[in-house]
């Protein structure tokens, strides 16, 4: 008796509509982190005034790690099979983190960047949540991890604006 059973797509054990979820979410927290990561080049390179040497040391310390977590991302997306944003547009269109000029004062840096800390935390808490309900502990351990750092660095940037 042959029988024809409908295949079901499985990746990681993810059925084809939850791996969308995940990297619907996934792709959404890129997006956003890639528009912070340059705004964070833009202010390493255009930082003046008597913070300079502390904030310019410190953003380029911030957008290292933005670049090692939005490697991460996309190559977490790349795990389910599926394609990263990659293009720019693709990344402004997306995001809700937006561009500013180069010629704010460094405290209106600090500022921004806080701002941009909430929003990459809110989405990070978003997806955790999401893919904690679908069981995707892996994705989860990666943003646990980016939480803890993003609320570190916010606290920090939160009290040098104390002076």
């Amino acid at each position: 008796m042959i029988t024809t059973e409908k295949r079901v797509f499985k990746k990681l054990g993810f059925n084809e509509n939850e791996s969308e979820k995940i990297v619907d979410s996934l792709n959404k927290l890129l997006a956003n982190y890639h528009v912070h990561f340059q705004k964070l080049r833009n202010f390493h390179w255009n930082v003046t005034g008597g913070d300079f040497f502390d904030l310019h040391e410190k953003f380029e310390e911030l957008y290292t790690e933005s670049f090692e977590n939005i490697d991460l991302i996309a190559e977490r997306v790349r795990v389910f099979g599926m394609t990263p944003l990659s293009l720019m547009k693709d990344y402004l269109k997306a995001a809700e983190i937006e561009e500013v000029g180069t010629d704010l004062a460094s405290d209106e840096m600090v500022v921004e960047v806080l701002k941009d800390f909430e929003i990459l935390a809110e989405n990070m808490n978003e997806c955790a949540s999401k893919v904690a309900d679908l069981g995707d502990t892996a994705t989860e351990d990666m943003l646990i991890g980016m939480i803890k750092s993003i609320e570190q660095h916010h606290w920090m940037l939160t009290s040098f604006l104390k002076k």
